[in-house]
């Protein structure tokens, strides 16, 4: 790995090839790679073409615009890197939403004038299959052993969350909201992280990927706790968008709401990026459950309740 000049075109990505100790041979990185904070000094080779400040609905509206015009979301700046001269360049296969499209890597990739550039290419819908790219991005940067390391870290650490569970309690009706508008409820690797936390989350498509589902279904199905962790959005952005959900009818007489278990999650730097912090997520949903636990690791800025618990004793 020593001489090795990485690219990573996606956050989840940037944050595998720091964890196996790969930081010093990345040369550039996506506009939204920022963590470790010490990426952000790299030169970001893609840019969105929509804003991904506006609200919920104006991002679908820009994206649908585009995806019928057949355009990508984003751009790739192909002279940025022939500059860069990468010899591996990690992308994702799984959202031409979510980042650049691998088409558009292997493109780029392509009319590079340096002869052998590696492509590695995730695409993740499960836990294991998040174990699995580590495993995957190791062996492209001659890290065997390190991805081994953070692995075995990460089950260990999911599997320590059952024991942090209260003993006898029923599993709570968990929905995760991955998009305001239209409503989406996470699949993905988002039910075995419910699960690992200790709630369950029957909505949605386990080990597939998110889709529109009407808020009736979500409302029939009762949940216990909501968390809203929109793809890409803080915090603040989901609190901006929140009337979005507040509005819908008979959103206040779900048990969640009259509760007061609807929590605002970081969706942006957690739940939607499949790489060591998905434990750190996992963490989060079972604090919005039982209560934060001290080994707990997530920041306590990432998890924070919409409104005040009504005869309820879980804190945050």
């Amino acid at each position: 790995m020593e001489d090795l000049r990485v690219v990573s075109l996606i956050p989840s990505a940037t944050e595998i090839v720091c964890a196996l100790g790969g930081r010093d041979r990345l040369v550039g990185r996506s506009h939204e790679c920022d963590y470790p904070e010490d990426v952000a000094a790299l030169p970001a080779l893609t840019a969105p073409k929509v804003d991904p400040t506006a609200g919920t609905e104006a991002i679908d509206r820009d994206v649908r615009r585009l995806a019928l015009q057949g355009l990508s979301v984003y751009r790739i700046d192909t002279d940025k890197l022939e500059a860069l001269a990468p010899d591996v360049v990690v992308t994702q296969d799984q959202c031409q939403v979510c980042a650049v499209s691998l088409d558009e890597v292997t493109e780029a990739v392509r009319r590079l004038t340096r002869a052998e550039v590696r492509v590695v290419s995730l695409q993740p819908l499960t836990l294991r299959d998040v174990s699995e790219d580590v495993a995957r991005v190791g062996e492209a940067l001659g890290a065997v052993d390190a991805a081994s390391a953070v692995r075995a870290e990460m089950t260990r650490r999911l599997d320590e969350l059952s024991t942090l569970v209260p003993p006898g309690v029923l599993r709570p009706r968990v929905v995760h909201v991955e998009w305001m508008a239209p409503l989406m409820v996470g699949g993905h690797w988002i039910p075995e992280l419910v699960e690992r936390a200790g709630g369950r989350q029957d909505l949605g498509d386990r080990d597939g990927r998110s889709h529109p589902i009407a808020w009736e279904a979500v409302r029939d199905y009762d949940p216990e706790v909501i968390v809203i962790a929109p793809c890409g959005f803080t915090i603040a952005q989901s609190e901006r968008d929140l009337p979005i959900l507040t509005a819908l009818p008979g959103w206040n007489e779900t048990t969640a709401a009259r509760e007061g278990r609807v929590f605002l999650a970081d969706g942006n730097a957690f739940f939607n990026r499949p790489g060591p912090r998905l434990v750190e997520t996992a963490e989060i949903v079972q604090a919005a459950l039982f209560g934060r636990q001290p080994r707990h690791r997530f920041p306590e800025a990432a998890l924070r309740r919409t409104v005040a618990p009504v005869n309820h004793g879980v804190r945050a």
